[in-house]
């Protein structure tokens, strides 16, 4: 009961600290917003050959996608946050407080999940109106297997940045993991173009899993095995890593 009430009280304050400055909140969305508004028409033509002669239809394709690209950078980007605390001494002064070690962690990667499921829905209407139909069932396990993202990516980054402590270091140990997810994850065009050497490639990068099963779910298949595929995966993954960014958490308040 302490664990869940430490984390409540830590979340309730990075929430207040985001609440207090929500610029931050419509800075992550307009990229997104602009994709869907000035990227997403020019792929019609190259989605035909997959089905997608409607705008329903290939909105049902390009917007999964465009929420793991948001649920992955937003959480990545993180560890900037952490590193101004620790400049601050912030974190420094967690070492007298009682609060659990692993609240620290949690309190501030549900605030980054909260914040991406915020952009989320945003984005979701924005595409309604555009012609994407999706059932709210499918849609809602949807927001969870982003949750899943945000919170893994949020951890990785607070792990990394306490190792790193320096945003010099952090950036381009960011875009290095980025650069590669992106490319090899079918986000902004599926990896149905791709040659058969790529596709195998891909394979072996969870977040193509994870696109994979929110297209599906977007398309109405609950039933597709790649949707509890990537759940399993992505739970898994996102145990570990904040397991791997809470034990550095409690080297650095120790």
């Amino acid at each position: 009961m302490k664990f869940l009430r430490d984390t409540w009280l830590i979340l309730q304050r990075q929430m207040l600290l985001l609440l207090r400055n929500p610029v931050w909140l419509f800075v992550g969305i307009f990229q997104p917003v602009m994709y869907l508004l000035l990227f997403a028409p020019l792929l019609r033509p190259a989605l035909v050959p997959l089905g997608a002669t409607t705008n329903a239809e290939m909105y049902r394709i390009f917007v999964p996608g465009l929420l793991v690209l948001l649920a992955i950078f937003g959480g990545l980007f993180q560890g900037f946050g952490l590193i101004a605390e620790l400049r601050a001494g912030v974190i420094e002064r967690s070492r007298v407080t009682p609060v659990s070690r692993l609240a620290l962690l949690l309190g501030r990667s549900l605030r980054d999940v909260v914040s991406l499921l915020a952009q989320a829905v945003i984005i979701t209407l924005l595409a309604l109106a555009f012609g994407l139909r999706v059932y709210l069932g499918n849609l809602l396990l949807a927001f969870l297997l982003l949750g899943l993202i945000a919170l893994m990516t949020s951890a990785v980054s607070y792990g990394v940045a306490l190792k790193v402590r320096s945003e010099d270091a952090l950036a381009p140990v960011m875009n290095t993991v980025a650069q590669p997810v992106l490319l090899l994850s079918g986000i902004l065009l599926p990896l149905a173009f791709a040659p058969q050497w790529l596709k195998n490639v891909a394979q072996w990068n969870p977040f193509s899993w994870a696109v994979d099963g929110t297209r599906a779910l977007f398309a109405g298949h609950l039933d597709d095995q790649r949707v509890w595929q990537s759940l399993l995966i992505m739970g898994v993954l996102t145990t570990l890593a904040v397991v791997w960014a809470a034990r550095e958490f409690a080297r650095s308040v120790r």
